[in-house]
Parts: structure tokens; C-alpha cells; sequence
């Protein structure tokens, strides 16, 4: 096996584990409950911004994280103290019999642990509902700053009030400035001293060749590695995206961390200049980001291997997009970062929104004219060029209104800058970017999980045909498998899309994640609680537990049950019998890991009870039925049976019919319910040797021995017919003037009877004509002169041979 197989098949056994992994935290000193309330308490009710909100949330979050993990911790150990004081038995009553010393000392102690631990864990439930609580409350009040922040009116910028204000706080704006200006200038002061220059310069130096040669090195390697490396296919496309994507953040964080770290070592950075240097490293990376995931989506250098369906001409029409929406993304970073250092008075805030606003959505707009443009150029060629018409495939409707949607937005941003809504105006200019950059992502990663499962698991992949190979799957049981991994694969990443379109532009992944984890704790519906983990760690149990049912069942049948005396039949039964106790036992597993238990799935059970009574009875005796095939056995694969008017071979028992193969090769589809309501002959329960009986009618005068001794021969003569038990040939009687002979002989099998039957009817016939023994005929038989042959005196029976039967 190649190398790209097993890291597949790592990464898929990656995506069923990280559930369980995810939940494994790293060993470390339990808190107490004490130090956790008293770490509640030292937290301030009263805030102010929504950073202080969000500050105090993760707080509140991790408190309520380790107070859940010491109840879990508790009740394991309450559990087991209960269990113990079960084991002593009830306190005796009033009148009987005294307990022993040890055990009533024992049960004292034990009742005083177990007190101590149920006391512990109530009070860790009381601050875990004060942490809940107070960030609910918390939450609120951000959520009340936010929308008084957006639905604040200020002047607009078409007005003088705006402006007006604007120049009334700036000088002290240029004062702020000026003491960030001359932090800045003391920075670069202690930079550019001899001690430190070096070191600064070759960071910096550094820096941009990591940042621009490093970055088209990693990415050509990226491309020449994919090419030679990795198989034809659609996964390698989008591999290639995510390791272009990866590489440009990681040597864009290794370039300004760098930068960073050296003037932290080098003591450049003030206190203000420090601010600036954090937010400049978190910009960075999502520029980086930003740039490229377009770049690697237009993916101009290969068109061959573009992820979206983008024609070459757009592609490069769009091209210097994603440089442009750095650069806009910088010019909008820089003022707002520098108000927050400075605390720059309300009008430069308002005058900040008002840029970012207008930035945004101009390259919005630019890039909207600019498809626009790219789709009116084939439509005047088209005019010119008739033939050509035919080629053009035409837009899908939802691209328009989704252009449209953007378009609106635009005219309505435009609309609150205008009439003073700045804030709100920003705001909503910073989310449509952010959507656009979201859902570019995450289409990237729809499309990844689509081709690694399609690649790993479908039937049409090297690995899926060695798993067709090893298990014996069929190929349509792997594509469907392929598509259900990818649908689910889909639905994970879906959830996680809506959380991160319900977040600010530049929201960190850790506080997606931290949003994402609020719903970790599952979701109530009804009695039941859908926790995501339990359905991942559901869905890996019935995968894991019918693979693991396949390769017993598998084994059973190839490998241990053929080294036994039991008959094909039974060994079908038992294999038959293990995939229903298996299914039902990894069904039960399923279901207990997603939380339901055994007694709702009884009420369940008893729910249905009514609807089986009415209409699923039917299926519920074919299904009973079938058990009882299986265990008693009276049919089993291979029988020849005759139900009714039908004669053939049992094929293949299944849960709620059974199939036998008629003598005309079809196939028919019996009810297990008739096999045991109806009668049923079974022509090889008991014993599989086949009968093949004959009766010959011959005249009175027929010399009875010679005619004998003519039907043994022909017996003997035909390699079909058993030697043990021997044929045998008996004289019936006489009937309305015949001598009724019947021989009776064996074969190996029901099957052949009726060939070798006529074999022997042949070979009787030719002995019979050369002994000159003549046999009985039907009246009216032209005899070889061509007269009619004289009737008898009496009747004659039916027809010279009569019938014969086989069993």
C-alpha cells in the first residue's frame, strides 16, 4: 500500500476519533470548589465595553468548564459509594436482628464520605449556575452595548456638524498622536542603536523572504509535489488549496512573530507601540489569509487545477482582487487600531466608521463592475458571432440574486453613511466582507471533504477496492457509504459556517470555536439530549461495530465454518443468525452511546406495539417466521421443497421472504409465513437420495423373468443409479389382463431423477425389443401392416407406460 492510502485512511479514522479526542484534556491539579466560588466572586459585575465582556465571558467559561469537570469526577466516585453501601444491605428495623460492629462502622463511614461527596457536588452545581448566570447576564449587556453602538445617530458626512466636529477635536487627536508618534520614534531609537541594529535589521530582512520569496517558493513546491505526488483526481485540487492556504499563513506568522519577538527581545517596544505590534501580527496572518485563499481559488499560474468553476478570462480579470482587499484590509486596520491605542475622540471614531464603510464597499463594488464587465464582453461577442451563442453556458438564477442581494446592500450602506447611521453602516460593510471570505473558505473545505471520502471510500479508489477486496463489500455499498460520509462531513461543516457568519470580520478561530463549544452541550428535544459528540461517537460505533460484524461474519464463512462437519445449509443458517443478533447488538450500543437508554427504548417498543398490531403484523410474522426457519430448520439452504405448485431450491433465507430458484432458472419470492402455516414437502430434509420409480404394463403372455431380468440390466447399465440399496423389480398383479411390473432404483440426488428416469426408460425399451418381449399398446395404434391393431377383450388401462413418481 502507497503512502497516500494510509494517510487517507489516518485521516478519515482522524475525523470519526476527534470527538473523543477533543474531550481529553490534559492531566492537570483539580480545583477546589472553594478556590472556583472564590474565583467567581473576585470578578467585577460592572463593564464596559464589549471587550471587557468578552474578557470576563472566557473567564466565566473556564470556570464553568472546571466545575463540570469536577462533578463529573464526583459523581463517578458517589456512584461507587452508593454501590457499596448497597452491598451492606437496608439499616435493620426496630426488633430485629442487631448488624455487627464492623458492618454498622463501616456503614457510618462510608455514609459520612458519601454525604461529604454529594455535598461537593451541590455546591459545584450552584457555581456552575452563578458562572451560567452571570455570563447570561453579561452576554445581554454586550448585547445591549452593541445595538446602542449601532443604532447611535451621528452627523452626517454631507453635513457641516460633522465636519464641524471633527475639527473642533482635532488637536486633541494630533496631541494623542503625537505622544504615539513619539513612543514610535523612541522605539526606533533604541532599534537603530549599535547593540540592537543587527538584530533588527536581519529580522526584518528576514522577514521578507519568508513573507514574498518564501511564500512563491513553498507555493511552487506545493504545486510540484501535488503533480508528482499525489493521485489524478479531484482531491488533490483541493488538497493543494488548503496546503497553498496553510503554508501562506504559516510563513506570514513566522515572518511578523519573528519581527516581533526580536524587538520584545531587543526592548523596542513601548507600551502603547506593544498594543500596536499585537494587533499588527493578528492582522497580518488574516491578510495572509485573505490573500491566499483568493489566490489559490483564481489559481491563474494552473487552470487546470481551479477548484470553482471560473472561466480562464474572469479568473484573471479577477486577479488582483485578493491584493487589493489586503491592501483595503490594511488602510482599514491602521486608523481603527490607532484609535484604540490612542482613545481618539468620538468624531475621529465616527470619521474611522465612515472610511471603513466607504473602503469596503468601494472594492465591493469595483469587484462587482468588474463581473459585470467580464459577462457583457461574451454577450457583445455573441452579437457579433452567431455560431458562438451556442457555447455560452448561461448564468445559474441564484448567482443573479445573490448579486443582486450584494448590490442592494451596497445602495443601503451607502444610505446610513448618508444619513448619519456610520456605525451600523461599518458594521454591516465589515460583515458582508466577512461572509464573502467565509463562504470562500468554506466552500473550499465542502469541496476537500467531498473528494477525500469519495477518494478513500468509493469503490472507483485504490483503497476502496482493496476494502471491496478484504471485506467482500459490494462496490455499491461503498459508494453509498462515500456519499453519507460526505453528507455528514457536510452537516459538521454547515453548523460551523453559521457560527462563523454570525461572528465580526476578524474574529479569531479560537472564539468560533469557543461560540461553537456553547453548543457542545447538546440540544434538548423533548426527553432526549442531542449532544454532538454523543452522535459522532454514535455514528463511529456503527460504523466500527458493522465493519467489525463484516469481518466475523467473513471470517466465519470462509474460514472456520468450511473446516467443520456442518452441512452448507447450517452454515448459512449460523452466519444468517449472527448479522441479526449483530445488527441488533451494535444497533443497542449505538443507541446507548447517543444517550438513549433501555428503558425508553421499551417505551418506544411499546408505542409501536399498537402500530405492529394493525400494520406491520404482516412483517412482524415473516420476520418471527424467519427466526423459526432458522432455528428449527425444517428448510434450509439447498433443500428441494414443493410449496404448492412450486418446486425448486431453497437459495437464500433473508428476514422476511425466502427465495427459491425454480427449475426454469427464476427465482420466487415466498413469505417465510408460508413455510410454517402451509405444508410444505421437503424432498431433502431427511435423506438426499432421489427415487426413481417405473411401471410397466405388459401383456399376460410377456415372460415375466426375462422381462426381470431386461429392467435390472438397464438399472445396472446407467452409471447414475446407485448400487447400495440395489435396484429392484417386483410384479404387482394382474390388471384387466396386464402384468404390472414396478422397479424402484436410487440415486444420489432428487435432482437427477427424472433424467436418469428417462435414460432408463430408453435403455428399457431397446432391451425389451431385443428380447422380442412385446409390451402393452393403446387401443387404435396402427399396427406396421397399417390396420388398427385389435382391441382386447376387456378394457385396457391407461397408457402402456404408466406413470411413474419420484421422490
Amino acid at each position: 500500500m502507497s503512502w497516500f492510502p494510509r494517510l487517507a485512511a489516518l485521516l478519515l479514522a482522524a475525523l470519526f476519533c476527534c470527538a473523543s479526542f477533543a474531550q481529553a484534556d490534559a492531566q492537570q491539579v483539580e480545583p477546589t470548589i472553594a478556590a472556583l466560588r472564590a474565583e467567581l466572586e473576585k470578578m467585577p459585575t460592572v463593564v464596559e465595553s464589549s471587550e471587557d465582556v468578552s474578557a470576563l465571558i472566557a473567564q466565566l467559561n473556564t470556570i464553568t468548564a472546571a466545575t463540570e469537570k469536577f462533578i463529573a469526577s464526583r459523581t463517578g466516585e458517589l456512584n461507587d459509594l452508593n454501590a457499596r453501601l448497597g452491598e451492606l444491605g437496608p439499616v435493620p428495623a426496630g426488633g430485629a436482628a442487631a448488624e455487627t460492629p464492623d458492618i454498622t462502622a463501616r456503614r457510618a463511614t462510608l455514609t459520612k464520605e458519601r454525604n461529604a461527596v454529594d455535598a461537593d457536588i451541590r455546591l459545584a452545581r450552584l457555581v456552575a449556575v452563578d458562572a451560567r448566570q452571570r455570563a447570561t447576564d453579561l452576554l445581554a449587556k454586550r448585547r445591549a452595548i452593541f445595538e446602542a453602538q449601532l443604532t447611535e445617530r451621528a452627523p452626517t458626512p454631507l453635513g457641516r456638524e460633522f465636519w464641524g466636529d471633527l475639527a473642533e477635536a482635532w488637536s486633541g487627536d494630533v496631541d494623542r498622536l503625537q505622544a504615539l508618534g513619539s513612543e514610535i520614534k523612541a522605539s526606533v531609537g533604541v532599534a537603530t542603536q549599535p547593540e540592537h541594529i543587527t538584530a533588527v535589521v536581519f529580522s526584518l530582512l528576514f522577514a521578507l523572504l519568508i513573507a514574498l520569496p518564501g511564500n512563491w517558493l513553498a507555493e511552487h513546491t506545493l504545486t510540484q509535489l501535488a503533480a508528482h505526488v499525489l493521485p489524478a483526481g479531484r482531491l488533490r485540487r483541493s488538497l493543494l488549496v488548503i496546503a497553498i492556504v496553510a503554508a501562506n499563513v504559516l510563513l506570514v506568522f513566522l515572518a511578523v512573530r519573528g519581527i516581533y519577538t526580536t524587538f520584545e527581545l531587543h526592548g523596542v517596544w513601548g507600551d502603547e507601540t506593544r498594543k500596536l505590534g499585537d494587533a499588527m501580527v493578528q492582522s497580518s496572518i488574516f491578510i495572509a489569509f485573505v490573500v491566499g485563499l483568493g489566490r489559490a481559488l483564481l489559481s491563474n499560474g494552473q487552470p487546470s487545477w481551479r477548484l470553482p468553476p471560473i472561466p480562464d478570462a474572469l479568473a484573471a480579470q479577477l486577479a488582483p482582487f485578493p491584493w487589493l482587499m489586503a491592501l483595503v484590509a490594511a488602510l482599514v486596520w491602521l486608523p481603527t487600531q490607532v484609535n484604540a491605542v490612542v482613545e481618539a475622540s468620538f468624531a475621529a471614531v465616527v470619521a474611522t466608521h465612515v472610511v471603513v464603510a466607504l473602503a469596503l464597499t468601494g472594492m465591493i463594488g469595483a469587484m462587482l463592475l468588474r463581473l459585470r464587465a467580464s459577462q457583457a464582453a461574451p454577450f457583445a461577442e455573441e452579437t457579433a458571432a452567431a455560431a458562438a451563442s451556442a457555447e455560452e453556458a448561461e448564468r445559474p438564477l441564484w448567482v443573479g440574486i445573490v448579486l443582486g442581494l450584494v448590490a442592494l446592500i451596497l445602495v443601503v450602506i451607502w444610505i446610513l453613511v448618508a444619513i448619519g447611521y456610520v456605525a451600523m453602516a461599518s458594521f454591516l460593510a465589515q460583515q458582508l466582507n466577512w461572509s464573502g471570505i467565509v463562504l470562500a473558505a468554506f466552500y473550499v473545505l465542502f469541496k476537500f471533504a467531498d473528494d477525500l471520502f469519495m477518494a478513500v471510500v468509493s469503490s472507483h479508489s485504490s483503497f476502496g477496492q482493496r476494502l471491496q477486496a478484504s471485506f467482500g463489500l459490494a462496490s455499491r455499498t461503498l459508494d453509498q457509504a462515500a456519499v453519507a460520509l460526505s453528507g455528514l462531513s457536510r452537516v459538521a461543516l454547515f453548523f460551523y459556517m453559521l457560527i462563523a457568519l454570525a461572528t465580526p470580520l476578524g474574529t479569531s478561530p479560537g472564539e468560533v470555536f469557543q461560540r461553537s463549544g456553547k453548543f457542545g452541550t447538546g440540544v434538548k428535544v423533548g426527553e432526549i439530549q442531542l449532544v454532538p459528540g454523543a452522535i459522532f461517537s454514535a455514528t463511529a460505533v456503527l460504523v466500527a461495530g458493522f465493519i467489525a460484524l463484516r469481518i466475523v461474519k467473513n471470517w466465519l464463512d470462509r474460514r472456520f465454518l468450511p473446516t467443520t462437519a456442518l452441512e452448507p445449509g447450517m452454515q448459512s443458517s449460523i452466519t444468517t443468525l449472527l448479522g441479526y443478533v449483530g445488527g441488533i447488538t451494535v444497533i443497542a450500543f449505538a443507541l446507548s452511546a447517543l444517550g438513549i437508554g433501555i428503558e425508553r427504548i421499551a417505551w418506544v417498543a411499546s408505542a409501536l406495539s399498537v402500530g405492529i398490531g394493525f400494520g406491520l403484523q404482516a412483517i412482524v410474522q415473516n420476520f418471527i417466521s424467519g427466526l423459526i426457519l432458522l432455528a428449527e430448520r425444517p428448510v434450509k439452504v439447498g433443500d428441494w421443497v414443493v410449496l404448492g405448485n412450486a418446486e425448486g431450491d431453497i437459495r437464500r433465507i433473508n428476514v422476511r421472504a425466502t427465495e427459491i430458484q425454480l427449475g426454469d432458472r427464476s427465482t420466487m419470492i415466498v413469505p417465510n409465513s408460508e413455510f410454517i402455516t402451509k405444508t410444505v414437502r421437503n424432498m431433502t430434509l431427511a435423506n438426499a437420495e432421489g427415487r426413481v420409480l417405473i411401471r410397466l404394463p405388459m401383456p399376460l403372455s410377456t415372460h415375466a423373468t426375462r422381462a426381470r431380468e431386461v429392467i435390472l440390466a438397464a438399472f445396472g447399465n446407467h452409471p447414475g443409479v446407485l448400487s447400495t440399496p440395489a435396484p429392484s423389480v417386483t410384479l404387482e398383479g394382474v390388471e384387466v389382463g396386464f402384468l404390472i411390473f414396478q422397479a424402484v432404483a436410487y440415486v444420489q440426488s432428487p435432482r437427477i431423477a427424472g433424467t436418469v428416469r428417462s435414460d432408463v426408460l430408453f435403455a428399457i425399451l431397446d432391451g425389451l425389443r431385443e428380447a422380442d418381449l412385446q409390451m402393452a399398446a393403446y387401443p387404435g395404434i396402427p399396427s406396421p401392416t397399417g390396420a388398427p391393431a385389435p382391441a382386447p377383450a376387456v378394457a385396457t388401462p391407461a397408457p402402456g407406460i404408466l406413470p411413474g413418481t419420484t421422490a
